[in-house]
């Protein structure tokens, strides 16, 4: 394509992100009654469930449908019956489930689930791009699916609503975890934090981002030492300015990093993979020189690994030793609270769907809540993630561009 096809794509791009939905969307904007089916997770990892009874109970009072699978929500604590209650059809059915006009779950549809989805469905799960497949893709595009990611949803302020919450969670329970191990007979039999003559329990956080910040402030409100590691001083910078107390941070250079980790306590691996490609910052070497006892918590296992000795481990089994430090390597620690984590994603989901349906169709919404562009990855089938195309060696195209084509 030469330079001069590509400025008018950009410039049509960029003009049919600013145009009003009256000028360019001829769809009707009457809310008819939509259906939304939950599928029970088969995962032994995933316990979560996207929407609460209490969130179906407003969905329903606002023209949906709801089919849940049966036993969909009994691992977050939700009962059959409070769905049932809450206005929800419980079913037997995977099948009847898949037949819904949205698909709504936690990870992302296996290729036997893809293939119960009829045509022209919205999907709205996570990506789960470390585990994802091309033929998976393929399926959905035969499917003239649209599709959105909660890894890559904004709000209405330019966040990343599900990203932060999960986040949010995985930070604060990778203390807890620290916590636990580090008192089993297993660890180190130390308190996490220490007491009044006790040396405080030395913590190692890599990255700064969302994980990284609530790693960091839970540490140090029960009294560790902490040291926060990241390859960008801005964020070390942002990190000190939020939680305004002072502690260790240093940039990723190696003679300091090294030295760290080999004297920590734990170590918590919360570095976000860039492109879905984490750089290993933790040699085995570096492993084998950690003392006896200590504790190896890897949250980017879900991307890829930051530690050369990790390797994925499930809820039921999450540790193993090796060179005589603990591994924790569950790739969904928020689903350790699976009840917290249901509500906080159930807060989210439930305004989506209530947005979505006051837009009267996906195409009014879209140009309504024109952030929410980025959470679409599928569009009628047509793939509209650059990087997914790259990395799949499939063609893409621009979602403005689409949208505007439809008009």
């Amino acid at each position: 394509m030469d330079k001069l096809k590509q400025d008018e794509i950009q410039i049509l791009a960029k003009s049919a992100s600013v145009l009003t939905k009256e000028e360019y969307v001829k769809h009707t904007s009457k809310r008819k009654s939509l259906s939304i089916g939950i599928p029970k997770e088969i995962s032994d990892n995933e316990k979560r469930v996207p929407l609460t009874p209490s969130a179906i109970n407003i969905l329903i009072n606002n023209d949906f449908k709801v089919i849940i699978e049966k036993d969909a929500g009994i691992n977050a604590r939700f009962t059959n019956h409070q769905y049932s209650e809450a206005g929800a059809i419980i079913s037997e059915s995977k099948k009847e489930v898949y037949q819904s006009d949205i698909i709504l779950k936690i990870a992302f549809p296996s290729i036997e689930d893809i293939k119960l989805l009829k045509k022209n469905q919205l999907l709205i799960s996570s990506l789960s791009l470390s585990h994802l497949e091309k033929q998976q893709l393929e399926l959905l595009i035969e499917k003239k699916t649209t599709a959105i990611s909660f890894e890559f949803l904004k709000d209405d302020y330019g966040f990343f609503p599900i990203v932060q919450s999960m986040s949010e969670i995985a930070g604060r329970e990778a203390v807890f975890i620290a916590s636990e191990y580090l008192s089993d007979t297993n660890g180190k039999g130390i308190l996490l934090g220490g007491i009044t003559g006790v040396p405080p329990t030395e913590i190692v956080v890599i990255g700064a981002g969302i994980v990284g910040k609530y790693a960091t402030k839970n540490a140090l409100a029960l009294g560790a030492s902490i040291k926060v590691f990241d390859n960008s001083v801005q964020k070390l910078r942002d990190l000190h300015n939020t939680l305004g107390v002072p502690f260790y941070s240093s940039i990723l250079q190696p003679d300091i990093f090294n030295t760290a980790v080999k004297n920590a306590d734990v170590v918590i691996c919360a570095i976000k993979s860039q492109n879905n490609n984490t750089n290993l910052l933790i040699t085995e070497e570096m492993i084998s020189q950690m003392k006896e006892g200590s504790l190896l918590i890897d949250i980017s296992i879900d991307q890829e690994n930051c530690c050369e000795t990790s390797k994925a481990t499930l809820l039921e089994k999450p540790v193993f030793t090796k060179h005589g430090v603990t591994h924790y390597c569950v790739p969904n620690i928020p689903s350790r609270v699976p009840q917290t984590a249901s509500v906080a994603l159930s807060n989210i989901l439930s305004q989506l769907l209530v947005d979505l349906i006051n837009a009267g169709n996906i195409e009014n919404y879209l140009w309504e809540k024109q952030n929410a562009r980025n959470g679409i990855f599928l569009y009628h089938g047509i793939l509209t993630n650059n990087f997914l195309g790259r990395k799949f060696n499939l063609n893409s195209k621009t979602l403005d561009i689409l949208l505007t084509s439809n008009t």
